[in-house]
């Protein structure tokens, strides 16, 4: 599934976005088709796989009974869908997770695979065997070229739930040297940066506008937390796509609803800029005020990747 990609390297995709409070782009709108939490695999893997210790009975600060459930968006792990649901463009796994205090993943390989993990509330710890020990909290990221094979684990040490959204992306190409990085986005300069605005997060490592995570493909990503009426506007280059996940509220995207953990595939025109008009219509109560949440990547067009098993 890496074939296609590798003819991919050295195209460049230059996000455009703008702030707007009603949809004024002069561009025809891309297509959106709703990808409704129904439609994710959830998952409850049991703890000693992962070298977890049983679930407590009775535990207050435990917001599920299992220490993990992971929304899988495409086929992964026992979720085996890949007739219908494979990947979409360069995206070949993303999972939404909420972990439960002190849990977590035991040290684990990865190969060949540029991986976005996003955090949406609590703490990340992270540690790999290039040496990196690092934990980081909301609207932060942490990134790897897994390239030509890692281990490391992934923790919640806190004592809250840790949630957070971890993307594949396919890299352009195989056995790369692995790298690790990170972003802050718990700073007030970070959640400036997201409040009312698309920030730009992710970008393919030779764009010349650059985000503050790097990884190994033509892929752009963006968060945003919106308050309740305002609008975000981004100008979807000719021949892309874009997936998106509504992280907390409700969105409207292109006229479209989604809701907490409903996600959209768009497309755009293959001639021309296409307008992506995305509103916040409900709110959600976190750490930085009542908002809805959205994380979208963008990437060159790959005609009929996605899910087949939508009307």
């Amino acid at each position: 599934n890496l074939a296609y990609s590798l003819q991919m390297k050295g195209l460049q995709r230059q996000p455009q976005t703008s702030l707007s409070p009603s949809s004024s782009s002069s561009n025809p709108l891309a297509s959106v088709k709703v990808v409704p939490n129904e439609k994710l695999h959830v998952s409850e893997p049991n703890p000693l796989w992962f070298g977890n210790g049983t679930n407590p009975k009775d535990d207050p600060s435990w917001t599920n009974r299992n220490w993990l459930k992971s929304r899988f968006h495409f086929s992964f792990a026992e979720y085996n869908n890949r007739q219908h649901n494979d990947s979409f463009g360069v995206i070949n796994v993303l999972n939404d997770d909420l972990v439960q205090p002190h849990r977590g993943f035991g040290t684990h390989p990865h190969g060949n695979m540029e991986i976005v993990t996003y955090v949406v509330n609590g703490e990340l710890t992270h540690q790999d065997t290039m040496g990196t020990n690092e934990s980081l909290s909301r609207g932060s990221v942490q990134f790897m070229t897994a390239g030509s094979g890692l281990e490391h684990s992934e923790f919640n040490h806190g004592d809250k739930p840790l949630r957070f959204i971890q993307t594949w992306i396919k890299p352009s190409q195989l056995n790369l040297t692995p790298t690790y990085g990170s972003y802050n986005g718990a700073t007030e300069e970070g959640r400036q940066s997201r409040h009312n605005q698309l920030q730009h997060l992710v970008s393919g490592i030779q764009s010349e506008k650059q985000g503050p995570v790097q990884v190994k493909q033509t892929v752009d990503g963006f968060a945003s937390e919106l308050e309740l009426g305002q609008t975000v506007v981004h100008q979807l280059p000719a021949n892309s796509q874009a997936y998106l996940v509504c992280i907390e509220g409700s969105l409207k995207v292109n006229g479209k609803t989604v809701t907490k953990y409903d996600a959209c595939e768009i497309v755009g025109h293959q001639e021309g800029k296409s307008a992506i008009d995305i509103q916040a219509t409900g709110r959600e109560a976190t750490e930085n005020g009542d908002v809805a949440h959205l994380l979208m990547f963008t990437m060159p067009l790959v005609p009929g990747s996605g899910r087949t098993d939508l009307e």
